[in-house]
């Protein structure tokens, strides 16, 4: 299928390029296919977010509160053009208890983040923004309400509280983790299937 897909896309290349136009000119437009200058810029800056990450989380659930263990492994692909985020949520026996994956791009035509997520079956895309010391996104809740995300990141600590709000009433906490850099990584850019060459 990806065959099918890649063959697709080289002849639409093919069928809109002038015909006089040498092979080796299309090549050099090639690094454009990992997005543009513009979209490199603005996940640049979220580049503090790169690396491993681990600490503790607490959650307000319909049974109480929870507190678990929070990892979060944050890289680029596509020539630094988008963020790929996996987090999970560890059981004190160490089983998965939570997972989830975000892509944030830049949309260039609408001048604004794009973040997309998938998690406990579910996926959606969510309003998102950078901020000078970090981040925030916001999911619909209901009629009326939502839950609001704000993290800061700065200093190798990643400190995010989510609220949950309804119009008319003050904001409940539901979630707070505090996690601390472990450090760099290559993913999920590393180990790419190399050309074979």
């Amino acid at each position: 299928m990806l065959l099918r897909m890649r063959m697709a896309v080289v002849a639409a290349a093919l069928l809109v390029a002038p015909l006089s136009v040498p092979q080796p000119a299309l090549a050099q437009a090639a690094p454009e296919a990992a997005g543009s200058a513009a979209q490199r810029q603005a996940i640049a800056a979220l580049d503090r977010l790169d690396g491993t990450w681990r600490g503790e989380a607490r959650m307000a659930g319909p049974g109480g509160q929870m507190t678990f263990i929070q990892t979060e492994r944050v890289g680029s692909l596509l020539g630094g053009s988008i963020k790929v985020i996996e987090g999970r949520g560890y059981n004190a026996d160490g089983t998965t208890s939570f997972n989830a994956m975000a892509v944030i791009s830049w949309d260039e035509t609408a001048g604004r983040y794009a973040f997309h997520s998938w998690a406990n079956g579910r996926s959606g895309d969510f309003p998102f923004e950078a901020t000078a010391d970090g981040f925030r996104w916001e999911v619909q809740a209901g009629p009326g309400a939502k839950v609001r995300y704000v993290a800061v990141v700065q200093d190798g600590r990643w400190h995010e509280v989510g609220h949950y709000i309804v119009e008319g009433q003050p904001p409940r906490q539901i979630l707070e983790m505090t996690l601390t850099r472990l450090g760099d990584s290559d993913w999920p850019a590393g180990g790419a299937v190399d050309p074979g060459h």
